[in-house]
Parts: C-alpha cells; sequence; structure tokens
C-alpha cells in the first residue's frame, strides 16, 4: 500500500463544520458549486465542471483510467471522513484528517492510500503528491 499525504492545511472553518460539510457529499456539490470560477486554474475547469455527486459517491474524471468513483465507507466525528474506490483500476481510498484548532478554526490532511505494484510507484508519486496538495489546498478555500 502507498500513502501519499499533504501537508496540514488551515482552514478558517470549526471541525463540525468542515466535517459536517464534507461527509455530506450532497452538502459537497453545494460548496462546489459556490467556488469562484477565479480559484478554479483555466486548465483544470472543464474537469472540476465534470464532477458528479450523489449522497454517498463522487465521480470525476481521471485522465486515461476515465472516471474515478468513490463511496463514503466510514466516518468519524469530527474528526475522519473515508471514501473508496468503486470499481477503480487498483483498491483504493481518499482520507480526510480533520484536526480542531479552535471553535473558528481546523486543519485538513489528505491522504489517499493506493495498492499499486512498487515498480509503478516512482512513476505515480509526483502526481499524486501534487493531487493531495491541491485538494487541500482546495479545501482552504471553500466557503463552509
Amino acid at each position: 500500500m502507498a500513502e501519499y499525504k499533504s501537508a496540514e492545511t488551515p482552514v478558517k472553518a470549526s471541525a463540525d463544520a468542515v466535517f459536517n460539510k464534507l461527509s455530506n457529499l450532497e452538502g459537497l456539490k453545494d460548496l462546489l458549486s459556490r467556488v469562484p470560477e477565479e480559484q478554479v486554474p483555466a486548465d483544470q475547469r472543464d474537469l472540476f465542471n465534470q464532477i458528479q455527486i450523489t449522497p454517498d459517491t463522487i465521480s470525476f474524471p481521471a485522465g486515461p483510467v476515465g472516471n474515478l468513483t468513490l463511496q463514503l465507507t466510514e466516518t468519524v466525528k469530527p474528526t475522519f471522513i473515508k471514501l473508496e474506490g468503486a470499481g477503480t483500476p487498483v483498491p483504493m481510498a481518499l482520507i480526510l484528517h480533520i484536526y480542531p484548532s479552535t471553535e473558528v478554526s481546523c486543519s485538513v490532511q489528505v491522504e489517499i492510500d493506493l495498492q499499486i505494484p512498487a515498480m509503478l510507484k516512482p512513476m505515480v508519486s509526483g502526481p499524486i503528491n501534487k493531487m493531495v496538495s491541491q485538494f487541500a489546498d482546495m479545501l482552504r478555500n471553500l466557503p463552509f
């Protein structure tokens, strides 16, 4: 299992508010719709607009492997949210760690766990590390 983690990223919202929004995928849909266009890089806007959300899944384009679907599988209020790949080419999980700081702030850390062969790890490490960092930065900018 290969683990990729972002740095802890500060968020201007309580851990409860972040957990409540992100553990309810339909609430995430509302959050994504309110992200200002200028905060999504121009080369990522088309991909951003293709994100599909149901009450317990989120699907998004993932380049050559097609769409990836993640299903909400585990939560621990207010500090942990886990989504696992459904029908993904390799077993994977997206984990959000939420660390309470004050009543009005917290920090988040994004983790992706993949079961990939050791020989592929050097090829995918750079892009996946970049993705977890970008995802954590996006969470910092969401209006909770």
